[in-house]
């Protein structure tokens, strides 16, 4: 499984920098992974046709370790999602 070597949460500019093993660095900002979220909840509403709307200014207050991923705590109260490395990877962002 691949994982990061160092995750990072910026509160300026509300991004999460992800450090993989291969050099590369992906950059994701917090509303794309509130909208992302892959909780049974959020994915409820996307097989109803709907898209999960983030907040202006929603931000990831907390990560906790899964092992496999992580579980967000944002800033609108919503902590159901656990992100494994594999869905974050894929989620694409801001590769450096």
């Amino acid at each position: 499984m691949k994982m990061p070597v160092r995750v990072e949460l910026d509160s300026r500019t509300h991004t999460m920098t992800l450090h993989w093993p291969d050099a590369v660095t992906q950059r994701l900002s917090h509303g794309a992974l509130r909208s992302a979220c892959p909780c049974a909840a959020c994915r409820r509403v996307r097989v109803a046709g709907d898209e999960v709307r983030a907040a202006e200014g929603v931000a990831v207050m907390d990560i906790q370790s899964m092992a496999y991923g992580v579980q967000l705590v944002f800033s609108d109260g919503h902590a159901q999602g656990i992100f494994p490395w594999a869905f974050l990877e894929a989620l694409g962002g801001d590769a450096v």
